[in-house]
């Protein structure tokens, strides 16, 4: 018999979630995803690159063209210079990207720190590697960090502190004051950030998105991972892509090269083109934060208790005064006699711990979100 490297590992709750709603034919609000189509333009640049003969292996790191772009969106918005040669790597998406980062430097016996909720594909890359991870729970209503409990579970073990902001599944964001604390308690040690910065360009309501690149103190010891299906709606292309210093993208490569080797092509060719025009990605805060107020406006009169959401295309909900039922069993009956499907929250905490709160994607056209209202403001 095959001894399970994760035996305690079910099949993640998107897949479950969204195969629930296709079987109830339910509206979709779980699994995160774009509900409309990414920009017309974006798509006759893979096609023009397709046509042109563009649909062979790709330099291991990226093509250099996407690698400068990257570059100099990075200094432009966050004041760091990163090298394209050496310090940035495309990879098939955010997901491989933290695999990889975690497998370069996490070995048997090391500990991570991470913060509940936290997002599902985290604790399974440590656990792989060998390492432990240190569960923290994020406190309030808002869900920040406290920063003196990280301080105390620090340990001469502690090789990485893996950060998400916005952060999935609640929607909040690190501050300037968040990063500056994280700073302190680094400073110092041999300590890794992994910095999940995937949600970086949905922030709302005039805040700013606080990446370690902005603090070279962190920068100079994290990986960083973006996103190009987040921002550009193409979340079934599997793009994106990680920034480190030359020392740690070196680890980086050794693992990338033997998980992909390399990416989609002419992809990377639409992209390095598509990136030059920077409203593509600069306006997208604005049209999540529309996407946002309109369906929150839309519950205002249901029984929901709304959660803020600072960030990300992720809506909490608070159903304690709908039902006592556990959060997994009332988003099954949610889907299955309501016809909506949403996230329990307990499955991003390693005890299932139970606030009676779902997890909603408002990433859908406005006629789907006021459906979804509809029936939420009829429980």
């Amino acid at each position: 018999m095959i001894k399970s490297k994760l035996p305690n590992t079910p099949t993640s709750i998107f897949a479950v979630m969204s195969q629930l709603a296709s079987e109830q034919n339910a509206i979709n609000l779980s699994q995160g995803f774009p509900g409309f189509n990414c920009d017309r333009e974006l798509i006759s640049l893979v096609d023009r690159n397709m046509a042109m003969g563009k649909n062979q292996y790709a330099p291991m790191p990226g093509i250099i063209e996407l690698r400068e772009i990257i570059s100099q969106k990075t200094q432009e918005l966050y004041g760091k210079y990163y090298n394209p040669d050496t310090e940035i790597t495309i990879t098939s998406g955010a997901t491989q990207a933290l695999y990889t980062a975690i497998t370069s430097v996490i070995n048997e016996g090391d500990e991570v720190i991470v913060f509940e909720p936290v997002y599902d594909s985290y604790i399974p890359a440590i656990k792989l590697n060998g390492g432990t991870p240190i569960y923290l729970q994020l406190k309030g209503d808002n869900y920040k960090i406290d920063w003196k409990e990280v301080e105390k579970s620090i340990t001469p073990r502690t090789k990485m502190i893996v950060i998400n902001s916005p952060h999935n599944p609640t929607g909040s964001l690190l501050s300037e004051a968040d990063l500056k604390h994280l700073e302190k308690i680094v400073k110092g040690s041999n300590i890794i950030i992994l910095s999940d910065e995937v949600y970086e360009h949905i922030v709302f309501d005039n805040e700013t998105h606080e990446s370690v690149v902005k603090y070279p103190a962190l920068a100079e010891r994290s990986f960083v991972v973006s996103s190009f299906g987040k921002t550009f709606h193409t979340t079934g292309w599997k793009m994106g892509y990680c920034i480190a210093p030359q020392e740690l993208m070196t680890e980086f490569r050794k693992v990338h090269q033997f998980i992909v080797y390399a990416v989609n092509t002419p992809i990377q060719y639409a992209l390095a083109e598509y990136l030059q025009h920077k409203d593509k990605y600069l306006q997208l805060g604005k049209f999540y934060q529309e996407k946002r107020d309109f369906f929150v406006n839309q519950i205002r009169d249901s029984r929901f208790k709304i959660i803020k959401s600072e960030g990300t295309y992720f809506q909490l909900l608070d159903y304690s005064d709908i039902s006592d039922m556990n959060d997994v069993k009332f988003s099954r009956k949610l889907t299955i006699e309501n016809k909506i499907a949403s996230i329990p929250v307990s499955v991003f905490y390693h005890d299932a711990i139970d606030k009676k709160v779902l997890r909603f994607c408002f990433a859908k056209d406005n006629d789907v979100l006021e459906q979804a209202a509809s029936k939420l403001r009829a429980l």
